[in-house]
């Protein structure tokens, strides 16, 4: 994995310079630690840092064809290169290096843009070709790495970070509908940014530059078949015995390396599912690292440990208090460039700390299971609000919820009340491709109220109108289940999961994650699952369970999922006191009413009740969280931008 850069001039555009592309280069170094590259050819620069994993000694970029005239700078891994480089000689083409990236600019000079379908990877990448002075970017099908890029000035610049474009591209400002987005999905919608006027390139997504014309295109996104119709064929068993293939070559193919790759252990289903490939392809590659909290009900400690056991691994643990937690949450903004609705993040940099101490550049973790095959309590909570919006003046259907939650306090009419509440949001449209979602969406939105009113004045479209615009239309013919998917995957997976808690924790201590639940023929294999081979009635990933059967102890195998979560308010306040300066800086009423994007009356209210150890709820929890995120995004990249990101423009 590394870090990739660049300015492309329109006609009219000043042509990039070599301290401009050293400038952002600079930004990306904790994704590149091992050295830089830069390319420059006319209206075209690139720039390139290196953390070297693949031919250590040879895969310097930009890489060049054989002539010079395509060149390429590249950010992930390309699994199947090895397939593709043997089948590319044949065809004639002459290779200089061993590593992934050569495969990319031969594969371009064979298929043009139609290279793309042929890499099983994760990437981000952006090509030259000079013969036809045209520039190509694409994103990875899942968006397992990020590639942003903005117009100013008769110039594109893109970058793998934010950060890298703001030497170049100047002093930022919030994009209101963009916070509005994140305070309800914990992402923002589409292409948008927290930063006004920066776009991502999408999932599975290429854009072109030639000449002064852009074009964007999808290459690929989540489909599913009609409902009923083209669901997979075969037995319950062969259908398992598939799937266990599938993820056991997605792992094979994750560990090529020139370096060591650990992996992380959850204890849950999904990472101890790998640690198990992992042993079962060679036992003498496992080495795991975890995460253990105080709390008792957010550790796993104890199911680690029982999966260590299992497979005898040499294995690392790091424990992580509330304080470290809190402690760690102004890098994690940093690093995330987003705000956050949960202090999960920050965790997350603290462990691939560990990694990298321990000289480890590689992880692979269970990431995107649940998306592609069905594992998260809301996808059981829709099944149970599906049956009840067939009747919802009954009194014994939402009754079934406690069947999920069995601590739902149902015996009282308020409490019965508060959480009938909660799960009806939006039962009066069973059909709505975001059915599943709209209760949580609602939580989380509550944290909106403290919006100040002339921030609240300024936003446009709803978030969620803005993020139906994105469904397809063929959505409409889809299972609910898999509309459920799809909006999961497009939203919470790529937009958070795989960024602000995956890449870029860490990318922070330059260590590369690698995703086998997110192999292209995994996710193409289980879109086309019957969606009661995911879920059968309310036992979550029930295919993935009968394929590890086997090779798991029981203990895993039956547990119910338990989501990771990190200590949120405790992280900040403790015995009545914040635990950092910062904490009431960035709270303070002064403070909070320079920024203007909150209430600084509201803002007290909460913090007060905070410091109290009062926030019981969800909602008041991911408001103060959002909050202090926002807030410390504007002081990292506003406030500190003359001594942090400006340079000779």
């Amino acid at each position: 994995m590394c870090g990739i850069a660049g300015i492309a001039a329109f006609r009219d555009g000043r042509p990039p310079r070599q301290p401009e592309l050293a400038a952002m280069a600079a930004r990306l170094r904790h994704r590149g630690p091992d050295g830089d590259g830069f390319f420059l050819d006319g209206p075209v620069g690139l720039a390139h840092t290196r953390l070297s994993i693949i031919d250590l000694e040879g895969g310097a970029q930009p890489i060049g064809n054989e002539d010079g005239s395509v060149q390429v700078v590249f950010n992930g891994e390309v699994f199947n290169y090895v397939e593709l480089r043997a089948d590319l000689i044949k065809r004639g083409h002459r290779f200089r290096t061993r590593t992934d990236t050569e495969v990319i600019v031969h594969l371009y000079e064979e298929l043009g843009d139609d290279f793309v379908h042929e890499l099983n990877g994760q990437f981000a990448i952006a090509l030259w070709d000079g013969r036809r002075r045209r520039l190509v970017l694409a994103r990875d099908r899942v968006g397992i790495l990020p590639l942003f890029f903005a117009r100013a000035d008769g110039r594109l610049l893109f970058a793998s970070e934010v950060k890298a474009l703001l030497p170049v591209l100047g002093p930022p400002t919030l994009d209101p509908l963009a916070l509005d987005q994140i305070m309800t999905f914990w992402t923002a919608v589409g292409d948008r940014t927290l930063f006004d006027g920066v776009k991502q390139l999408r999932p599975g997504e290429l854009l072109t530059l030639e000449g002064d014309e852009v074009r964007r295109r999808r290459y690929w996104d989540w489909s599913f078949p009609r409902a009923g119709d083209g669901w997979r064929e075969g037995t319950e068993d062969t259908l398992a015995d598939e799937l266990h293939a599938l993820l056991r070559d997605a792992t094979r193919l994750r560990l090529r390396a020139d370096v060591p790759v650990g992996a992380y252990l959850s204890g849950g289903l999904d990472s101890s599912t790998l640690v198990a490939l992992i042993h079962d392809v060679d036992p003498s590659l496992l080495r795991t690292f975890s995460l253990r909290f105080e709390s008792a009900g957010l550790n796993e400690g104890d199911h680690q440990r029982a999966m260590i056991r299992h497979v005898g691994s040499a294995h690392s643990a790091l424990d992580c208090s509330a304080r470290a937690v809190g402690e760690a949450f102004p890098r994690a903004v940093l690093h995330a460039e987003s705000a956050l609705l949960r202090t999960a993040p920050a965790p997350m940099l603290l462990l691939s700390g560990m990694v990298h101490e321990h000289d480890f550049r590689v992880v692979m973790t269970g990431e995107g299971a649940d998306e592609v095959l069905g594992g998260y309590d809301i996808f059981k909570e829709a099944k149970v609000r599906q049956f009840w919006a067939r009747r919802p003046d009954s009194a014994w259907r939402p009754l079934l919820l406690k069947r999920l939650y069995p601590y739902l306090e149902l015996s009282s009419v308020r409490a019965r009340g508060y959480v009938m509440d909660f799960f009806r949001v939006g039962l009066d449209d069973p059909g709505s491709p975001v059915f599943a979602h709209l209760p949580r969406w609602a939580t989380t939105a509550r944290a909106k109220s403290f919006f100040s009113d002339s921030f609240r004045a300024g936003l446009g479209q709803d978030a969620v109108e803005a993020l139906l615009e994105t469904i397809p239309v063929d959505a409409a013919g889809w299972h609910a289940f898999n509309r459920a998917q799809h909006v999961e995957a497009t939203s919470l997976l790529s937009g958070y999961l795989l960024s602000s808690q995956g890449d870029r924790m860490l990318m922070a201590n330059s260590v590369e994650g690698r995703f086998p639940f997110l192999d292209p023929r995994v996710v193409d294999f289980a879109a086309n699952l019957d969606p009661r081979l995911k879920m059968r009635v309310l036992r979550e990933k029930h295919l993935l369970r009968k394929a590890m059967g086997p090779h798991l102890p029981p203990a895993i195998l039956e547990r119910t999922k338990q989501p990771y979560r990190a200590p949120d308010a405790e992280a900040f306040f403790q015995d009545g006191q914040s635990v950092a300066p910062w904490v009431d800086e960035m709270l303070s009423p002064e403070t909070v009413a320079r920024c203007g994007y909150f209430d600084p009356g509201k803002v007290a209210l909460l913090a007060r009740k905070a410091r109290r150890g009062g926030l019981r709820s969800v909602s008041d929890n991911q408001a103060l969280v959002g909050i202090l995120s926002t807030q410390m995004w504007h002081h990292l990249f506003i406030d500190r931008f003359d001594s942090d990101f400006a340079t000779d423009r």
